[in-house]
């Protein structure tokens, strides 16, 4: 049986950036009809090649084809053109521009008189068909959403159609933001994308995903393809395996919650009341939206209300958003670990540069930050090492709290355990986690949980109580089973 010609092909692509090797010489190839889940590690070299694909990055070495034909010279045009449409983990929408300005954007072909009606109906359209029910008002501000809300937006946005429709979209993180059921929702419409003939790249490191809607998985590891395979050849232990990880069961073992001295607490309005004890991981759950991010806020304004540094800060925060609230995107990547801990590197008020240096050294190995010199800028490293740097920033602080708002998101499966390792390590000796995620086995390695809905606490958990069964029922309904 004759295969169809490729959507897209990459041949023997090499891209150096100095002395580190993104690519070395990778081949792929997407056919029509088929979803390709796209896996490694951090700094695996998946960003590069989609960068390659979508025209963004001119490989030193190989060809690029579409339908049979070799595509030189090629760049974003050239692939937009093709169908290609990309969804970044880092988003990219314009936040001071409504969804429908924004639309716009993307779709140069919608000028002219009542083009704003055209890609109003666009994306509503998009949206509808992604996602069933999703209440978001296409007038609005991009500004004033949720990241979970933009995210849809973006993703809606790379499936729309304004008269040149999308072939391959490929899609880095999608739901990393999304909770459960919109993780469902999107992930049903990439089937029935494919299903109808179009094309997917799938980066996830949510595994389950990627063994659940890709028809074939590609590894890769240190800029090389290691593995590739029709999805049902592989199992979840099979693909940790081929990525280079060890997989492992995580300690469920919670501490008891009943006599514990409270370290951290806030007034309710409504709702039950929140507390978080000392060297306690306390779990905010429920569905994306409903007031768990709000509530950190809230936390940390109430425990750190000066807005300059303290040698003993109350509280540190680890932002889920890394771009719009957590990177200093012109500093290098040890200027944004050392920032929060500015005080313990001075000696009469000037920085220590060796004090500063060590300390960037010991953080770079212990959570294995992938990159040749700390002195890089930070945007050299891929989204996850960004989201180490971040998690590395807080846990270098004196705070005896850290508040966490997703802070895996779109970290490998390998770095989640050892950094879930890391949290353990210093809850038992102490420190207490405020973690809100949208990940169920994340809320199951908590002591406690707090489900959230409709923006109050409906329901607490604690030891055996803690289920995926019991937080979506809480979820959904306002009490646990």
């Amino acid at each position: 049986m004759l295969l169809p010609p490729a959507v897209f092909e990459v041949s023997d692509a090499a891209v150096r950036f100095g002395e580190v090797r993104a690519l070395d010489g990778v081949s792929l190839a997407i056919l029509p009809g088929e979803c390709i889940g796209l896996v490694g590690h951090n700094g695996a070299g998946k960003s590069t090649i989609v960068s390659v694909i979508n025209g963004g990055l001119t490989p030193q070495q190989g060809e690029i084809f579409s339908d049979g034909t070799r595509l030189a010279p090629y760049g974003i045009g050239v692939a937009r053109n093709r169908g290609v449409r990309c969804v970044f983990q880092e988003l990219s929408l314009c936040p001071n521009l409504s969804i429908i300005e924004n639309t716009r954007i993307m779709h140069r072909t919608l000028g002219g008189f009542g083009w704003r009606a055209r890609a109003r109906a666009i994306i509503a359209a998009s949206l509808d068909a992604v996602f069933p029910g999703h209440g978001i008002d296409v007038g609005d501000q991009v500004g004033v959403l949720s990241i979970a809300q933009r995210q849809m937006v973006e993703i809606a946005m790379a499936f729309s159609d304004a008269g040149q429709p999308p072939r391959l979209v490929i899609l880095d993180e999608p739901t990393s933001s999304l909770d459960a059921g919109l993780a469902t929702q999107l992930l049903a419409h990439v089937r029935r994308f494919v299903a109808a003939g179009g094309a997917v790249i799938l980066i996830s490191h949510m595994l389950n995903e990627i063994l659940e809607t890709a028809s074939r998985i590609v590894v890769m590891k240190d800029g090389k393809i290691v593995a590739e395979r029709a999805a049902g050849g592989f199992d979840h232990a099979g693909l940790v395996k081929a990525m280079g990880s060890v997989a492992t069961h995580q300690a469920t073992a919670r501490r008891s919650t009943g006599a514990s001295q409270s370290v951290l607490d806030l007034p309710m309005a409504k709702g039950q009341p929140f507390r978080a004890c000392k060297g306690e991981v306390v779990g905010l759950a429920g569905l994306g939206g409903h007031g768990q991010t709000r509530m950190l806020l809230a936390l940390f304004d109430h425990h750190a209300p000066q807005w300059w540094p303290r040698r003993d800060p109350a509280v540190t925060f680890v932002a889920g958003d890394r771009r719009e609230n957590g990177i200093f995107d012109r500093w290098s990547i040890l200027k944004n670990m050392t920032i929060a801990t500015l005080s313990d590197l001075s000696r009469r008020g000037l920085l220590q540069d060796g004090a500063e240096t060590a300390r960037g050294a010991t953080w770079k190995t212990r959570i294995e930050i992938r990159t040749a010199n700390m002195e890089n800028p930070i945007l050299s490293l891929s989204g996850g090492n960004q989201q180490k740097v971040l998690f590395a920033r807080a846990l270098s602080t004196r705070a005896p709290v850290v508040l966490m708002d997703d802070p895996m998101r779109g970290v490998d499966v390998g770095t989640k355990q050892e950094v879930y390792g890391i949290i353990r390590t210093e809850a038992e000796a102490g420190r207490t986690f405020v973690w809100y995620s949208t990940e169920m086995e994340e809320m199951q390695l908590c002591d406690r949980v707090y489900v959230f809905r409709e923006g109050v606490i409906v329901a607490e958990l604690t030891g055996d109580a803690i289920s995926e069964h019991n937080i979506l029922a809480a979820s959904f309904e306002g009490t646990a089973a």
